[in-house]
Order: C-alpha cells, then sequence, then structure tokens
C-alpha cells in the first residue's frame, strides 16, 4: 500500500520529469520552426545602405562599459571604424568604471574626437541600474532617432550598420538584432562548450521565433533599436538583472515588431574563466525569471495568439530546466532503494509500461542533443567532426546547474543580488594566457563545495545503481556527476591562480627598497 510520503514523492518525481520532457520537447519545435522559417532571417543584399544616400537616419552608439581595461581600445577602435557618415554617427562612451579604464577610455575618446568623430565620453560617478542606469542616462544625451548598442566583447563589422537600417523603413520595427559570432570559441573546452550554446540560441532559437513571427529577445548587445520605441515600453528599467530581455517584452506587449538575421554577424569573446562563466549564467538566469515573474501575468492577460503566449511562457521560464536537473540528480538515490523504503518499486510495474515510459522520455532527453547538433550542423562544413564536444557542452550545462538553481530561487523568491559584470580579458588567441590577465575575477563562493557534493552524489548514485542490479541510469549520472567535479575543479583552480598571483604581487612589494 502506497503511503502519503510515497505519493508526494512519486508526484514530485512524475511533475519533474514532465518538466524535462516539455523543455526536451520545445528544442525539436524549435528546430521545425527553424526548418520553416529560416529563409525569413536571411538579409536582402539589395537592401544594403549606400554611405551616400542622403536619406541615413542618425545613429547614436551606446558603449556601455564598466572596468574593462583590457578591451576597451578595442571596443572603440571597432566603433569607429563602422562605415557611417561621421555626421550622422554619434558615438557614447557609457563608462562606470572605477579604475584606470577611465583614463584610457577618455583618452581614446579625445583623439577620435580630434578626427572628427562625434564621440563622447559619460562617465558616472555612481552605478545607479547598473548597466540599465548607463543607458537611459546616455538616451537622455543621445541626439540619434536609433541607437545601436555593443557590449565590452564585442567587435562590429565596418558595415553592421548599412546592412540593418534600411529594415527600419518599416514603422512597425522597433529593434534589429544580429548573431552572435565568436573570435575565441577554440581557447579551452569551456569556451568551445560555450559556443556550442550560443549557436543554438542564435542559429536556431531566434530564428524560429523571429521566422514564425513569435517574440524574441534583444540580446543586451549587437543590435539596434528605435529610441521611440524604447520610450513608449517605459525605457530601461533596472528592477531585473536582464534589462534587454525586460524591455523586448515590454515593447512587444505594446505592438512594436523585431527582426533578427542570422547573416549578419557581430564576433565577441567568450568568457574563458569558469568563474567569469558561472557569473554571467547566474545573471542571464536570475534575469530572465525575474523578467517572467514581472511580466506573465501581463503577458497571460494580453489580446494575443496562444502561439505567441505559449513560446513566450516557454521563453521566460527556460532556465527552469536546471532546478529540474537538480531535483532529477537528488532522486536519483532514493528512487533505487524506494521498495527498501516504502515497499513500492517502478520495477513492479509490467514491463509494457516500463519500456513505453522509458521511450517517451528518451525522446524528450535526446532533444537538446539534436538541437545543438543541428545548430553546428546549420553552420560549419565540419559539423561532424564537431560533435564530438557535445559530450562537453552536457557536461558543463549540468555543471553551472547549481549556480543556476540558486539564482531560480532568488527570483522566485525575490531576493535582491547586485549586478555582477562578466569579466574580459581580450583573450582572442589560444596563446594569450588567462593567468597573465588576472586583474577581473570573480571571488570564489560555496558553489564550488555543493557542485564537489553533487558529483560526489553522482559517483554515490552509480555506485548504488550495481549495488541493487540495476544500472540503468548510470550514463547520465556519470556525465551528470564529471560536470559537477569540472566545475568545481575549474573555479578552485582559478582562485588559486588568483592567490597565488597575489602572493607573489605581495613578495615582490617586499623586495622594493623603502626609503628611510
Amino acid at each position: 500500500m502506497l503511503t502519503a510520503v510515497t505519493v508526494l514523492f512519486l508526484a514530485i518525481y512524475a511533475l519533474d520529469i514532465l518538466g524535462l520532457f516539455f523543455f526536451g520537447i520545445h528544442t525539436y519545435i524549435m528546430v521545425y520552426l527553424y526548418k520553416k522559417y529560416n529563409t525569413n532571417c536571411d538579409t536582402d543584399p539589395t537592401r544594403t545602405l549606400s554611405l551616400e544616400d542622403p536619406n541615413l537616419p542618425k545613429v547614436t552608439v551606446q558603449l556601455p562599459i564598466f572596468n574593462e581595461f583590457y578591451v576597451v581600445d578595442r571596443l572603440i577602435d571597432s566603433t569607429a571604424a563602422l562605415k557611417y557618415p561621421k555626421d550622422k554617427l554619434e558615438i557614447q562612451v557609457l563608462d562606470d568604471s572605477t579604475d584606470e579604464t577611465v583614463q584610457k577610455a577618455a583618452n581614446l575618446v579625445a583623439q577620435y574626437r580630434a578626427q572628427g568623430f562625434n564621440i563622447s565620453h559619460l562617465h558616472r560617478t555612481n552605478r545607479v541600474g547598473h548597466k540599465a542606469g548607463a543607458l537611459d542616462a546616455g538616451m537622455k544625451e543621445s541626439t540619434g532617432d536609433f541607437i545601436a548598442i555593443f557590449d565590452a566583447d564585442f567587435i562590429p563589422d565596418p558595415d553592421f550598420l548599412l546592412k540593418t537600417m534600411s529594415y527600419f523603413d518599416d514603422p512597425e520595427i522597433g529593434m534589429v538584432q544580429a548573431r552572435w559570432g565568436h573570435i575565441n570559441a577554440d581557447y579551452n573546452i569551456l569556451t568551445k562548450a560555450q559556443s556550442f550554446g550560443i549557436d543554438g540560441h542564435f542559429m536556431i532559437e531566434q530564428v524560429a521565433r523571429n521566422g514564425a513571427k513569435l517574440w524574441m529577445n534583444f540580446n543586451g548587445t549587437a543590435g539596434t533599436w528605435r529610441k521611440k520605441t524604447i520610450a513608449d515600453a517605459g525605457g530601461w528599467e533596472h528592477d531585473t538583472l536582464t534589462e534587454d530581455f525586460d524591455l523586448s517584452y515590454r515593447a512587444e506587449l505594446k505592438g512594436w515588431k523585431f527582426r533578427y538575421f542570422k547573416d549578419v554577424v557581430c564576433p565577441a569573446e567568450i568568457p574563458a574563466m569558469m568563474s567569469a562563466y558561472k557569473s554571467q549564467q547566474f545573471r542571464w538566469c536570475k534575469g530572465s525569471i525575474q523578467t517572467a515573474v514581472k511580466l506573465l501575468p501581463r503577458i497571460w492577460k494580453a489580446d494575443l495568439p496562444w502561439k505567441t503566449k505559449a513560446e513566450a511562457v516557454t521563453h521566460l521560464i527556460n532556465y527552469s530546466v536546471h532546478p529540474l536537473m537538480i531535483i532529477n540528480i537528488l532522486f536519483s538515490a532514493p528512487l533505487l532503494l524506494m521498495e527498501y523504503w516504502s515497499g513500492f518499486s517502478f520495477y513492479d510495474l509490467p514491463l509494457e509500461v516500463l519500456s513505453g515510459t522509458a521511450a517517451v522520455l528518451s525522446v524528450g532527453s535526446v532533444g537538446p542533443l539534436f538541437f545543438y547538433a543541428y545548430s553546428q550542423k546549420t553552420l560549419y562544413k565540419d559539423w561532424k567532426r564537431r560533435l564530438v564536444y557535445l559530450p562537453v557542452l552536457i557536461m558543463v550545462g549540468t555543471g553551472i546547474a547549481v549556480v543556476n538553481t540558486r539564482a531560480w530561487l532568488e527570483a522566485v523568491l525575490g531576493i535582491q543580488s547586485s549586478f555582477k559584470r562578466t569579466p574580459k580579458l581580450r583573450i582572442e588567441k589560444n596563446s594569450d594566457s588567462v593567468r597573465e590577465r588576472l586583474k577581473y575575477t570573480v571571488p570564489l563562493d560555496f558553489h564550488v563545495v555543493l557542485e564537489f557534493l553533487l558529483g560526489a552524489y553522482c559517483l554515490f548514485s552509480v555506485a548504488l545503481s550495481f549495488l541493487v542490479g540495476r544500472p540503468y541510469i548510470v550514463g547520465f549520472l556519470l556525465v551528470y556527476g564529471i560536470g559537477f567535479f569540472f566545475v568545481s575543479f575549474q573555479s578552485f583552480r582559478e582562485a588559486a591562480w588568483k592567490y597565488k598571483a597575489s602572493q607573489e604581487e605581495g613578495a615582490s612589494q617586499e623586495e622594493v627598497p623603502q626609503e628611510a
């Protein structure tokens, strides 16, 4: 006889499996929509604007930065290289820095101003609203009717504006987004895994949504806004950690439409350190769930087609897959021992039921693998060779489930946290060393302990599955365990680099003779 505890346990597990299955099936839907509508996200070469066109609109380019000593020169140089009439291009360096980046940026701005560029250095002495606050402050002083935004780790191609600005001739278009590229995807295992994830989002998801005329989001950089759209949507707000996601959906609730182009690529630097990647993921996860909490009621009540609502909801809560993964892992050992503590065993069910359930769940679990593999197929001629890195993506994606589960819980519970930037180190070539660029690092936190413990728990569950004679879940537990150990080890390793560097710096300072 099933007890109340057993029923509750099974109900939670069933909901968890159904949630994971739902997100797995969603990846197939994204691939289907991509295949059907991908041509809608290609630019028309005949619409590329000419520099001689007298009707070119005035554009303000905003460069939000905070302590970007390594990359600020690359960012400003690439922006100044944009092919656009100087009298119709305004560049704003929105600088919230607190270190020597301020002077470096000011010097670069002065140099380009002397060359005739309309470029300004707007330095704030406070970080009210963080990036959203800086963008809002810059917009109040901007003179362009359109605002292009590039983060510090991006390198816009010279023809970026000429390729995209013509699409604003449709008065309903409020934003145009380009695809992110990579300048250091092959630097290490971590950057390789991230490149897979970015390719999946930008090549499949964004194309599927925009091509099918569903809602999509501005990705915070490598995109251009109609200034009127930002104002109409309520402006930049900073009550979430993803001001870009928030503004996007508020604008779409107002009826504005977006365009996305997969063949306009803006190269960017991928975080090469685990601490930076985890910080970025925490912000993206928490911000998207904060946006869901904030906007889902309005979206649900809005007069929208059911397909638009369904995809908007799924998009906003997509990071929920991480707490679902943690629950699934934690339930592994109790499930293996269930007949001992409850008297009930799944394996007492008819074979047909077990095999049917396993088949359905397998279809869902393979979905993400198919999704990311397909993104590689659409982008690279050697895509089959690249698939060897798919397990690495799954491993890293599992390993960050701890930090993202915390982010998810904080967003749902309304717990506030400070905005943590993603350090950019100008890692462009394989010969570049992150150990030599530790000026900006994210401090070690308690997540590494939980990651290590979860890795150990996965190995315990593997051993347990053999002991009870049911090694059916060994495969995914091993991948999960390796993922947690990898993320934990890499975090400790980077912290050790920083500690050693600080010790060596302290020792070298002690060796300098002191004046009497």
